[in-house]
């Protein structure tokens, strides 16, 4: 018995707590987390072709900083959220 309270308080912690402080479902967390880290992975290699290429991708890299910064600051946390909303 015990340790299915053990099993079940991991489960949560893992998958359900973090997305519950900012007001969302696993679901609607991960698809956000997914967006994120897709944009960054696209941006990034822009950064290294630029870094080739100077004249390629100028402003891509800077304006999907600028871009993820305000949709993360821009999610609502619970009072009982940690101290910074845009944790991922």
């Amino acid at each position: 018995m015990a340790r299915a309270g053990i099993r079940e308080g991991m489960i949560a912690k893992l998958f359900i707590d973090h997305p519950r402080t900012i007001g969302e479902t696993y679901r609607q967390h991960a698809g956000t987390a997914l967006s994120f880290g897709w944009r960054m992975v696209v941006g990034g290699l822009a950064c290294m072709v630029h870094a080739v290429i100077p004249g390629l991708f100028v402003k891509t890299a800077s304006r999907t900083v600028v871009q993820l910064n305000a949709e993360m600051r821009g999610r609502k946390p619970s009072p009982e959220a940690e101290e910074f909303a845009y944790v991922i």
